[in-house]
């Protein structure tokens, strides 16, 4: 009991970690929305605001890795807080120049800080106590990430988006300002969410600062081996969690990025009403995570990843045939279904790598270029044919029909190692 005790502060500490990067996660569909108009994109355009982010996602981790096993888990998490924190600052000079590309670099500027930590913050809930039970350690961990993302989607994105969707011809003569008044002030209101998203990550690094996380045993014997060990990949059930976890990200994403530009485009609601859509979007999400994680006691994780993941072929079948509300009621029930895949699928994929866990994350992590490219490649497909618009949700089919495969026997481990890391009680 007092060992639980013991790490109970930690874990609190690294879950407000994952609930500050599914804030800045999922704003992401907000300001897709929002960048078209203020830089006056096509869905299309604007979905390579995703790309942007996410592209940070495959070029850092193996540096990050580097860094976190040349120094500490602690080390990585407070260096890209800061990071995160000044491209978050970086709003207030990108609302004055009003460029596209420069909004694109303010995203990669967050996405790296925030990929500091998830390297880290994955790999160490599930060291950081018993590895029979990592699997539901790390979907409870996730489940605060759900929170976040549920915050983002219903509150904050109301905050941004203003409800109007004036173009040039449109726009009211008595408009202050005009057309640049206009753009100028669904610009402002970029500033303030992440201002305040900004001072959280100061905030959540300064307490990092003052903090005693306990060290585990491949961070003391970090200094003997190599940086990053490209051998690692070759252990099959890694390297098929590499592979499940670069489609089910951009299979999650090509939904998630979509659904305002869906809702507010496809199926005729007003952005206002797009926003609460969201919201009950990503509390079906929450819910998933919380529920799943109960479930995970009771199930074991490669069956309800299989489970879940099949569901989500069935209602992703159901977006591309019908489209419309009956798409958008099917895609609040995938977000449900979703909620357990990331971090079952990535805390499997951990299984038995003993030192190697940073190396394992870092590739894991690098999966996450699924976001860059899949969601662009539904939005082309979308785009295409306006009126079977609807049939581009066959792409994140696929996708989980890969999570599903995983499930039933990419998971497996078939190396004869079997390294189970121990923890150990020495402060960083």
């Amino acid at each position: 009991m007092k060992t639980q005790n013991k790490y109970l502060i930690p874990l609190a500490l690294v879950i407000c970690l994952f609930f500050v990067w599914a804030i800045s996660a999922n704003l992401l569909p907000t300001m897709i929305r929002q960048l078209m108009k203020t830089c006056e994109l096509t869905p299309f355009e604007a979905s390579f605001t995703e790309t942007a982010y996410w592209l940070a996602y495959f070029i850092c981790p193996i540096p990050i890795a580097m860094f976190m096993k040349r120094y500490t888990y602690k080390a990585g998490i407070i260096f890209g807080l800061l990071m995160a924190a000044a491209g978050a600052l970086m709003f207030f000079p990108a609302a004055e120049l009003k460029e596209y590309w420069f909004y694109l670099c303010v995203f990669f500027v967050i996405a790296t800080g925030m990929c500091f930590l998830e390297t880290a913050a994955n790999p160490y809930v599930t060291v950081l106590g018993d590895p029979a039970t990592a699997h539901r350690r790390l979907n409870l961990a996730q489940s605060f990430n759900g929170l976040g993302a549920f915050i983002s989607a219903m509150f904050i994105s109301k905050i941004i988006l203003s409800g109007h969707d004036f173009t040039r011809e449109t726009l009211p003569d008595d408009f202050a300002g005009g057309w640049e008044g206009y753009i100028q002030y669904e610009t402002d209101a970029m500033k303030g969410p992440y201002f305040a998203l900004a001072l959280l990550l100061i905030i959540i690094a300064v307490v990092f600062v003052f903090s005693k996380l306990p060290r585990i045993n491949e961070e003391q014997t970090s200094q003997k081996g190599k940086l990053i060990n490209f051998n690692v990949f070759k252990r099959p059930h890694l390297r098929n969690g590499v592979i499940a976890q670069f489609f089910y990200n951009g299979g999650q994403t090509a939904i998630n990025s979509l659904f305002l530009v869906y809702c507010y485009t496809y199926a005729g609601i007003d952005e206002s009403t797009a926003t609460t859509y969201f919201g009950i979007y990503m509390l079906a999400f929450l819910l998933g995570r919380w529920i799943g994680t109960m479930l995970m006691a009771r199930f074991k994780a490669q069956n309800m990843l299989t489970v879940y993941a099949l569901s989500n072929v069935a209602l992703c079948a159901v977006v591309a045939a019908f489209g419309g509300m009956t798409g958008l009621y099917a895609m609040i029930a995938i977000s449900f279904f979703m909620s357990i895949i990331y971090p079952t699928q990535f805390s499997m994929a951990l299984t038995s790598l003993g030192p190697d866990t940073k190396s394992g994350s870092a590739f894991l992590v690098m999966a996450i270029v699924g976001n860059a490219c899949l969601p662009q490649l539904t939005a082309f497909v979308m785009m295409l044919n306006p009126t079977w618009y609807h049939a581009a949700y066959a792409i994140p089919m696929i996708c989980f029909a890969v999570c599903a495969w995983y499930g039933i026997t990419g998971y497996k481990v078939t190396d004869s190692e079997s390294n189970v890391l121990e923890t150990v009680k020495q402060p960083i």
